[in-house]
This record gives C-alpha cells, sequence and structure tokens, in this order.
C-alpha cells in the first residue's frame, strides 16, 4: 500500500519541481488517441468504393438473393483499369463489395451456393477478389472489403448458425487476399414488418474472427471499432466533427446511435472512432446505363471533398464498373476532372514563405515552434504554453495576397483538443486585426473556405481548447 501511494503522489510532485525549475511538464496525451492503425487510416483521406455484382446487371440497388448467377457476365473485367484509374485519380485504396445484401459472393466461396462459381463466367472459374487483390498490390494500392452480414439467399439466415457461416465467409475473405486495410461492416438486416427474416448478429464474434486474420485492419461501422459512418449518403460531414465517440450499449443497424451523434461526435466520448463518409459519383450505388448523364462533375466532387475530407472525415466515393467490368469513362473523365480541381485549389501554399510568431511556445522550445505548422513533417507541430489563455500565431506573408481558404491540422497523434478557432486579417489601413472567419473543432484537417480577404498578415487564434491545442499544418490558399 505505501508503494502505491507513493507512486500517486510522484507526478504531481514532479510537476511542481520541474515548474519551479522553468521546465514544462511532458506533453501528455489527452483523452482517446488514434492507434498506429487508424492514424494511417486517415492520412490516406480518399479512396475508392466499387460496388459490382448481379445488381450491375439487373438494375437494382438491392437484389433479392433470387437471381440466377449466370446473370453475372462482365464479358472484359479489368481490375487492373480500375486500379490504374484510382491511382491516376490520387486515391490511395479500393474497397470492393464481395458481397452485397443478395448473398452473392464474387469468390468460389464454400459457405455459399450463390456465388461466381455457380455462373458461366470463366467457366464459374472466375474470382473477382482474386484479380482486384493481385492488382493492387502490383501498383501499391490499399485493398478492402464489403461483406454485407445481411444475406437473402443462405438458407441458415435468420438462425443462430448463420452468425458461424458469416464468421467463416469473413475469414475466407481476409486470409486468403492479403493485407486487408479496411473491413466495411454495415447492420443492414431484413425487415420483419415487410416478412423478412432478421437476424441476430454476434459481433463480438465477427470482429474477433476480422483481427484474428488481419490485426492491423480497421473496421467500419456506425459504431468502430475502426472508423464510424457519417450519418448520410450526401457526401457531408458536420462541421463539428469529433473523433471521438460514446460506443458503450450501441451496435451497427438500427441499435446505432442517433444520426446526428455520427455526425458529430462526442466531445468527450470514450473511444477513437473517426468519420468515414460515403458517396457514390452516381445516384445509384451500382452501375445503370440511365444514369450515364447523372455522373457527378469534377466541381461537385470538389464541393463534396470540402464537406468530407475539408470536416475532419475521410471520403470515400464509389465508382461503379459497368457491364463488361470497366470503370466507364465517363466517371474516369470525371475523376481526373476532380483530381485537377484539387491540384489547382491547393498549388500555392501563401504560407510557404512566411514568417510565423507565437504569443507563446512551450518548453523546449524549437521542439514546440510556432515555424514548425509550416513543415511537411507530420510529427512537427506549434504548441503553447498551458497558461496561455489566448494562444495565437501571427503569420506575416510578406507581401499581400487575396485568398479566401485555410487549412488546418491537429496533431492528433496526442488527441483531438480544439473546440473553437478564429482567423483574423490584418488591416493595415486602420491598424487592426478583423476577423474573417471562425470554426469549432479542426481534427485530422479542416479546409475552411471564406469570403475573399487580401492583406499581408493573419492571425488563427484558438478560441476554446479542452487542452493545450497542438497544431501541425496551416496552409492558406485562393480557391476557386
Amino acid at each position: 500500500m505505501k508503494h502505491k501511494l507513493l507512486k500517486t503522489a510522484t507526478l504531481p510532485l514532479l510537476l511542481i519541481l520541474l515548474a519551479s525549475c522553468g521546465i514544462t511538464a511532458p506533453l501528455l496525451p489527452y483523452g482517446p488517441t488514434p492507434t498506429p492503425q487508424q492514424l494511417q487510416w486517415q492520412k490516406r483521406e480518399y479512396y475508392m468504393f466499387v460496388h459490382f455484382g448481379p445488381n450491375t446487371f439487373t438494375d437494382k440497388e438491392w437484389g433479392d438473393g433470387q437471381e440466377d448467377p449466370n446473370v453475372f457476365n462482365p464479358v472484359a473485367l479489368d481490375c487492373e483499369q480500375w486500379v490504374r484509374t484510382a491511382i491516376a485519380a490520387d486515391m490511395k485504396g479500393i474497397i470492393l463489395t464481395a458481397k452485397h445484401h443478395d448473398g452473392f459472393c464474387l469468390w468460389p466461396s464454400k459457405y455459399s451456393k450463390h456465388t461466381v462459381r455457380e455462373s458461366s463466367w470463366r467457366d464459374g472459374k472466375g474470382d473477382v477478389l482474386r484479380e482486384l487483390s493481385e492488382a493492387c498490390k502490383r501498383h501499391g494500392l490499399d485493398f478492402g472489403v464489403y461483406v454485407s452480414p445481411w444475406d437473402r439467399n443462405h438458407p441458415d439466415y435468420g438462425t443462430p448458425q448463420y452468425n458461424e457461416v458469416f464468421a467463416g465467409t469473413l475469414n475466407e475473405v481476409l486470409s486468403q487476399y492479403g493485407p486487408v486495410f479496411e473491413q466495411w461492416l454495415d447492420g443492414a438486416n431484413g425487415d420483419a414488418d415487410k416478412g423478412q427474416l432478421r437476424q441476430i448478429y454476434d459481433w463480438p464474434l465477427f470482429h474477433r474472427t476480422i483481427y484474428a486474420n488481419q490485426p492491423d485492419i480497421v473496421i467500419f461501422s456506425d459504431v468502430g471499432p475502426g472508423c464510424r459512418w457519417v450519418g448520410n449518403e450526401r457526401g457531408v460531414a458536420s462541421e463539428t466533427n469529433w473523433g471521438r465517440l460514446n460506443i458503450a450499449g450501441f451496435e451497427p443497424g438500427k441499435g446505432a446511435p442517433p444520426v446526428d451523434t455520427l455526425q458529430r461526435g462526442n466531445i468527450y466520448g470514450n473511444a477513437w472512432v473517426p468519420v468515414e463518409t460515403d458517396i457514390s459519383i452516381r445516384p445509384g450505388w451500382f452501375y445503370s446505363a440511365s444514369t450515364d448523364n447523372e455522373v457527378k462533375t469534377g466541381r461537385q466532387l470538389m464541393d463534396i471533398y470540402y464537406t468530407s475530407v475539408g470536416r475532419n472525415s475521410n471520403l470515400l466515393l464509389n465508382v461503379p464498373p459497368n457491364r463488361e467490368g470497366r470503370i466507364s469513362p465517363i466517371d474516369s473523365i470525371s475523376l481526373m476532372e476532380f483530381k485537377k480541381e484539387r491540384d489547382m485549389a491547393f498549388a500555392d501554399n501563401f504560407l510557404r514563405y512566411g514568417e510565423f510568431k507565437a504569443s507563446s511556445v512551450r518548453r523546449p522550445h524549437k521542439a514546440h515552434a510556432a515555424q514548425n505548422v509550416n513543415s511537411s513533417d507530420y510529427d512537427s507541430f506549434w504548441c503553447p504554453m498551458d497558461n496561455d489563455a489566448s494562444p495565437s500565431i501571427e503569420i506575416n506573408l510578406r507581401e499581400e495576397k487575396e485568398f479566401n481558404c485555410i487549412v488546418l491540422q491537429e496533431y492528433i497523434t496526442l488527441g483531438q483538443r480544439i473546440s473553437g478557432f478564429a482567423i483574423d486579417n490584418w488591416d493595415a489601413a486602420n491598424g487592426q486585426w478583423t476577423q474573417i472567419a471562425e470554426g469549432t473543432t479542426i481534427g485530422y484537417k479542416r479546409i475552411l473556405r471564406f469570403a475573399p480577404a487580401k492583406g499581408s498578415k493573419i492571425r488563427l487564434r484558438i478560441t476554446s481548447s479542452l487542452a493545450s491545442p497542438i497544431i501541425n499544418r496551416v496552409g492558406l490558399f485562393n480557391v476557386s
């Protein structure tokens, strides 16, 4: 007991001694923090979703599981083309719908009789997962999978035995196709009001199976545990967006937290579960020739980028292959326009030659200096003193510029802290600062657009923070 009391008293005593010697206490994490895998996931920012299966050929969004397997016949399947398109668009990975709600498996699963094996495509010897995973590996692109727990074809669905079937299905997918960066799990289930079977899912079993095969994977669902759904399919994350979430007592599907909680997270959430925003480049998730004239333009995708990646979320953009098994030229052109828009918007950072001055700098000063926010090194950052009640950074641009967009990044390795900030422009004529923008959370990345302003000096003010703010990047741009 004496030893335990001594240990308990050691930290406060150490902090007092450090303060008396003029030394700043170590910078410690605040609240839940991302795992190395979650941090790497966040840095991907933007990757491709691929909805592909019988629905591609039946013009349905949700198949009923009774479709003839022979309907699946992508005569010119080219997963290499998918991968090349994703790379050209600067996407960091591809997540494939290996099994949608109809239960049709894009690989020859031993747990199902509704698979590519039962189709005449490639004489029943095809395997889309194999072709895509190998193409991703050849080109250095991350590979992910979506496997729906709802199965409208399997005879065991709705019984306790199905949980073992689904666990076996996950085991197949995650043990045979190399590294998988993300496992997509939604809470889709039958609707009893429509006479459909419902399944009581064994989520702990599913998670154990996933991690046993892929310990570094990020699991998506309404409540993670790796990342969470944004709460809509419009490509819009909340302007206030915490990477933390209270997940106890919730589960995917109807047992998920309220939509506004999924959107905003919980300021004092006890788990790190960041947001992923999913949306399709077309009105539907699966390809349909009838939507060829409704593909989102590069400009529309850019707006979605601002409301997803620009609001502390990753962007998962669905680009569905056509019936030949290739990404349509219309979709590809739109993706390239989107890339051009992004490249142009962020090509010229007005702060690259700036002079940075902070209201205070935590000791040791060089490690936490204001100039660090201009570094490309993610682990380089500015942090003020703990007793700085109004932390800020002034940035001299050295010449007058016109700008309308600022990019901010928090060093989330040590937690998400900032709950309010403002941007000021120096009014040289009147010799005073004028506020031109404000926001709440920052997180991994916040892109804030505002009315055009001109000036040679700006200021970032942290107006509220749960702990000493840590900023690791600031960029200033003039975007169209």
